[in-house]
């Protein structure tokens, strides 16, 4: 329970539909308690027992030391794909298991089912279009997914807001959450240059052919495609090509020289199956923010190859490709390199 209406919902409906349900927060930050204080008012609310779990220390490891090296690496990473895959749905799942529990229960916008041909869990993406949030939970496995409820997957956020302030919580219009959640004011490279601060260095931005066209900050301020806060005026518009961190160099190119039409991909998680055939039509998605388009998959070495039918804007290392068949989320893996 984050204190949200989401987690707060899920813990409502599965105790009307009979579970018997316990409220947790996973505190992974030190921050103000008013996430806390509202999931245990809303606990108390749902006279349900509430408990808070400190992850703090493996959160750190996990996740906030894995986003700062990414960056310091030239790469944009995702600290909620890497929360879920080793908080969430393990550490904690592990907890919940000594505590007693059959099932986490989360408020993510998913669906979670089992095949009865093939003995498989399956992802599938929520009702809510805007709200789906299956690009993040792509690394769950098997275990994982017989384990955990998403009673939320058939609902829409409105659905949702009205059945909070209908039973009365007062959370029901606590605006979500945009930001990552341990930078609140969204500014990554204060907080990276902030914890290493001798690892971010001044360096040079240059041109497809390596012609120095001005400073930047250090490589931590810019990701793949990006054009604002540059702090470069070159009398034309320019984004970010590549980020070359050997050399600390930011490539800055022409908005047609940042479309490309494959990747690769490791770090591999499939769900209704181990391994992908040979070769499969599936649509891609490759960032939380974008709508999938069409492509083929390969196999490929330790990895995967994805071609998109037509060419994509900023594919960028680091973060995560997420392959689809209609509703179904296929896997996906950590994309290393634009091919």
């Amino acid at each position: 329970m984050s204190g949200g209406v989401d987690s707060s919902v899920a813990a409502y409906i599965l105790k009307e539909s009979g579970y018997d349900v316990i409220g947790v927060t996973m505190r992974v930050i030190d921050c103000s308690t008013t996430s806390v204080n509202d999931a245990k008012l809303v606990a108390d609310k749902l006279d349900i027992p509430f408990h808070v779990l400190d992850f703090k220390e493996l959160f750190e490891r996990k996740v906030i030391d894995y986003f700062v090296n990414e960056y310091l690496s030239g790469r944009t990473p995702n600290p909620c794909v890497k929360c879920n895959k080793f908080i969430k749905f393990d550490e904690f799942l592990k907890k919940a298991k000594d505590m007693g529990a059959e099932y986490i229960a989360t408020g993510h916008y998913a669906e979670i089912e089992r095949d009865n041909a093939t003995g498989r869990y399956l992802l599938k993406r929520s009702l809510d279009e805007k709200k789906d949030q299956t690009y993040a939970l792509y690394n769950m496995t098997q275990y994982q997914l017989e384990h955990t409820l998403m009673p939320l997957g058939r609902y829409t956020k409105e659905e949702i807001r009205n059945l909070a302030e209908r039973i009365g919580l007062e959370v029901h219009n606590k605006p979500d959450s945009q930001e990552i959640c341990f930078i609140p004011d969204n500014d990554h490279g204060r907080f990276i240059k902030e914890r290493v601060p001798h690892k971010v260095k001044p360096g040079y931005f240059v041109d497809e052919q390596g012609n120095v066209l001005g400073k930047h900050k250090g490589i931590i301020n810019y990701t793949i495609g990006q054009r604002k806060g540059l702090g470069i005026a070159l009398g034309k518009k320019v984004f970010v090509k590549d980020i070359v961190s050997e050399n600390n160099m930011v490539v800055l190119a022409d908005e047609k020289e940042i479309f490309n039409k494959a990747l690769y991909a490791e770090e591999l998680n499939f769900i209704p199956f181990e391994k992908i055939p040979r070769e499969m039509k599936v649509t891609a998605k490759i960032r939380y923010g974008t709508r999938e388009s069409e492509a083929i998959v390969r196999n490929f070495g330790d990895g995967i190859i994805v071609e998109f039918r037509e060419p994509q804007r900023a594919i960028t290392k680091g973060q995560s490709v997420v392959l689809y068949d209609g509703e179904l989320v296929i896997g996906g893996g950590i994309i290393k390199k634009i091919v």
